[in-house]
């Protein structure tokens, strides 16, 4: 485990800069993982590669290179949200006409409703493939877990990167992560995007946050890379992302196209160090980022489309032999210059091979297609990409057939007891004391008030769990707090700055005289914008874990164990209020 770093900021939108790089910078060959059971290795896999290829025509070798979003609760589904050029279509229609590599999955796209609904899907939409004489498809999402979280319940809620970050543990980071891959392989998964290897090094991040381990490249290195390699002994594809570093933007790539004003030397000692480490540890996947990087390429061009980084650096410097997947195609950050035929097309020259969610799939593989017929994409250049997706897939056992899914008993294997202690364990390991006051721990019969930030739902799970640590606890609002033992007071925030609505409810109910313990469900950062407080919590997630954490501390069965896994400004952004490492816990 690496030491805290020395951090030098030049303001709220740079970069900390580190003495010495956290991790060895040195490339090595990459290593191979463990294929999954029933997988195949060394000489047997490239035999298996290379007949599968040469069995494929030049529209089927296309269509590996992209991955669909297919709508709808079943894969016989027709959704007007299917429509392309080509058409409204069906999933198992997408998988026939268009022989794509894979597909990804979302609640918006009507896929994870369910535990049995999705794994009805992942299901249907393999039999679709073997129906149609295709490749078994690499199936995906974005299970982060933390914020971002697909999956619906029971499937084990975790509190994410940062909170992982701040307990300091590849212990949990490896639990977390084992859980998630049995989960997702329940449900018939087979790619999970995820984990970030982003260092969060800027508190106006708009898009990563407590996405990310935190400010330390090592740190990160450590967390993400034991998070890959349980996943992938598991027998999911991990994929880390966003390659070069999203972590020192103040742009969201989904809107825009954020620009990374980084020196090569700070590239070198800030965001490339966890790609290197994921590189050594055989990671499947590396997910591009939407964003420009002038210090690797002055064209202007995003990562996703500049041959200088994902050839030049990822390639040929880092040494990456696995599948370079984009980030969704569909993002405002990568269409900023081209048009949606033209982007798989300089992706793919670039250096890319797996295209995620065009925004028009009949569109990008007619652009690609005319791209491989006029040779600009040459023959070679195509089979290099489909020979590593295949590769991938039969690391993962996916060219001997797609996993046996029962979705009738896939929720029975989510969500078990042993998993939600071991979240409960994480999150308690991760909250980190930032303030602290004289009004913990209560007495058993005290009066709790709960307001601020949170859904009802949030809220209402907080008030259970401070019921079942024996104190009279109800939801309210700040006047409510007015002869209470004590107001706990939630906020959330997306980024730097605290809602207004939030702050004002805190102050309001410290203005009533009960103790108000604040509480950060989301970044830490929120500390410095509430006022005085009793005392002040950072659980860096509103998973009922946390949530349960946050009850055991304020009885005093739980002792927040966390430290910042980043740095927190002061309020202006001229200072730093809160170092690296602290935590009174």
């Amino acid at each position: 485990m690496t030491s805290s770093p020395q951090l030098t900021r030049r303001g709220l939108g740079a970069a900390a800069v580190l003495g010495a790089a956290a991790v060895p910078l040195a490339s090595v060959a990459p290593a191979v993982a463990a294929p999954a059971k029933g997988g195949h290795h060394g000489g047997d896999l490239d035999t298996q590669v290379e007949e599968r290829l040469a069995a494929m025509s030049t529209e089927q070798k296309i269509g590996q290179l992209f991955i669909a979003v297919g709508y709808g609760a079943t894969v016989d589904e027709a959704r007007e949200e299917n429509t392309t050029s080509a058409g409204v279509a069906t999933t198992a229609e997408i998988i026939s006409t268009h022989h794509v590599g894979g597909l990804i999955a979302f609640a918006w796209s009507g896929n994870v409703d369910s535990i049995e609904a999705a794994a009805g899907w992942t299901a249907g939409a393999q039999r679709a493939a073997a129906e149609a004489g295709e490749v078994p498809l690499m199936i995906g999402i974005d299970e982060e877990r933390g914020v971002v979280k697909r999956l619906p319940a029971p499937a084990t809620a975790l509190p994410g990167a940062m909170a992982l970050g701040a307990s300091r543990s590849e212990v949990h980071a490896r639990r977390a992560a084992r859980i998630t891959a049995d989960e997702l392989a329940a449900v018939g998964f087979t790619q999970n995007y995820a984990p970030l290897c982003d260092v969060n090094v800027n508190a106006q991040n708009p898009v990563i946050g407590v996405r990310s381990v935190g400010a330390d490249p090592g740190l990160v290195a450590d967390l993400a890379s034991a998070q890959l390699r349980e996943a992938q002994k598991r027998g999911i594809s991990a994929t880390v992302k966003h390659f070069p570093g999203h972590g020192d933007t103040a742009t969201d790539s989904h809107v825009g196209l954020p620009v990374i004003d980084h020196s090569r030397e700070e590239l070198d000692e800030i965001d490339l160090p966890p790609f290197r480490r994921a590189v050594e540890d055989g990671v499947d996947a590396i997910m591009t980022a939407h964003i420009v990087v002038p210090a690797l390429d002055d064209s202007g061009v995003p990562a996703t489309l500049s041959h200088p980084i994902l050839t030049g650096v990822l390639r040929e410097e880092i040494g990456f032999e696995g599948v370079i997947v984009t980030d969704s195609l569909a993002m405002e950050g990568v269409r900023t210059m081209f048009g949606d035929d033209r982007v798989p097309v300089e992706a793919i020259l670039a250096g890319a091979d797996q295209m995620l969610m065009p925004p028009d799939l009949a569109v990008a593989i007619g652009g690609v297609r005319a791209a491989v017929e006029s040779g600009e994409i040459t023959a070679e250049r195509l089979d290099d990409s489909v020979r590593r997706i295949l590769r991938q897939k039969a690391r993962r056992g996916l060219l001997d057939g797609a996993p046996e899914v029962d979705p009738g008993r896939a929720e029975r294997k989510l969500g078990g007891r042993d998993a939600l202690r071991a979240a409960e364990r994480i999150a308690g390991d991760a909250a980190t004391l930032l303030v602290e006051g004289s009004a913990l721990p209560l007495r058993r019969g005290a009066r709790v008030v709960v307001l601020g930030a949170g859904s009802a739902a949030v809220q209402d799970a907080l008030v259970a769990a401070l019921e079942d640590r024996g104190l009279e606890a109800s939801r309210g609002a700040a006047a409510d707090a007015a002869g209470a033992d004590l107001a706990v007071a939630l906020t959330s925030s997306s980024s730097f700055v605290t809602p207004a609505a939030q702050v004002t409810a805190v102050k309001e109910a410290a203005a009533t005289g009960t103790p108000v313990l604040h509480a950060a469900l989301r970044n830490p950062y929120d500390v410095v914008h509430v006022g005085e407080v009793d005392t002040s919590i950072a659980l860096y997630s509103d998973a009922r874990c946390s949530l349960r954490a946050l009850a055991g501390i304020v009885v005093g069965r739980v002792s927040p164990a966390g430290r910042l896994p980043v740095a927190i400004p002061t309020a202006d952004g001229t200072g730093e209020a809160f170092a690296y490492g602290a935590g009174l816990g």
